[in-house]
């Protein structure tokens, strides 16, 4: 279990290139982390996700995707196919990681730790794909949404953690 003082960006992930990406680099920034799938009725959202980082990244905004394969194998592809299927049909420049667990034994740190600190309506388990964590720039405060949530309906929240 996370300590009370543990940040989002005392963590690291693996980007889809199997480069370590320390999340400290973010600190300070309000980060959007979604688990993602290519095969789901949810994938059109990559739309709005890529929407969200171009509007706001010059306001800091960050935009991670993590593909996850745990739904209906609905990621089936590799790092290398997954990206291009973002790119070539949804635009996607936003920064996505490696295939990740968002479940189980094998979980992402950085979801245990978001589920640890935003529980859904059902428990902390992440049930289904594009489960969206929006993620303060002190790195403590999470704020879940759930999977038919879709991007454009947290632009209040993330405008709230822009700066002035």
């Amino acid at each position: 279990m996370a300590g009370d003082d543990q940040t989002l960006f005392d963590l690291t992930f693996t980007d889809n290139h199997g480069n370590e990406v320390p999340l400290s680099q973010y600190a300070g920034h309000p980060v959007l982390v979604v688990n993602t799938a290519s095969k789901c009725g949810f994938t059109p959202q990559y739309d709005g996700l890529q929407e969200l980082y171009e509007r706001f990244r010059d306001e800091r905004l960050v935009v991670i995707g993590f593909p996850c394969d745990q739904f209906a194998n609905q990621e089936p592809g590799d790092d290398e196919q997954i990206e291009e299927f973002c790119r070539v049909n949804h635009g996607v420049t936003f920064p996505l990681s490696t295939k990740v667990d968002v479940n189980g034994d094998e979980t992402s740190p950085v979801f245990a730790f978001l589920k640890e600190r935003a529980s859904g309506i059902l428990g902390s388990r992440i049930k289904w794909n594009f489960t969206k964590f929006l993620v303060a720039p002190d790195g403590r405060t999470v704020t879940r949404y759930a999977p038919a949530t879709k991007p454009a309906e947290i632009v209040d929240d993330i405008e709230k953690l822009l700066p002035a």
